[in-house]
């Protein structure tokens, strides 16, 4: 068994797509359009086979981790606790988090070694959510 894919709501899934293609190597996949379901979403393939679902749909909006469908009974909600990509050395992951400083991208977490002995940095994606980079 396997996780086949991860999936997030987001405002913008042109803006997110593209952070995940150029700092992560993701291969966007073509729009996905319902338009019943006034429902869009592209996947983002990247080279290990993981996937993520970047979804849009205009009734859900608000902050990270408030967006909330109107008359549901059930909560939909923008982004999760946060993604992992392993980038293969501590060098990496401090280039990597440098190249994304330089580019504006907002680190949350500068490189270190963790408690639970990770090397990591933490960044955000276009739209706040949390991206781990390690080693």
């Amino acid at each position: 068994m396997k996780i086949e894919h991860v999936a997030i709501w987001v405002k913008d899934i042109d803006k997110v797509c593209e952070f995940y293609r150029k700092y992560f190597g993701g291969v966007v996949q073509p729009l996905y359009h319902n338009p019943t379901k006034r429902f869009t979403s592209r996947f983002v393939t990247f080279e290990s086979g993981a996937r993520l679902e970047v979804m849009h749909r205009p009734d859900i909006g608000g902050d990270a981790g408030t967006f909330h469908v109107k008359q549901s009974e059930i909560a939909e909600h923008l982004g999760f606790a946060h993604l992992s990509f392993s980038v293969g050395s501590k060098e990496d992951v401090d280039h990597l988090t440098q190249q994304m400083s330089e580019d504006g991208i907002t680190i949350a977490g500068e490189p270190r070694t963790t408690g639970d002995g990770y090397y990591e940095s933490v960044v955000l994606d276009p739209e706040g959510n949390r991206v781990e980079i390690t080693a």
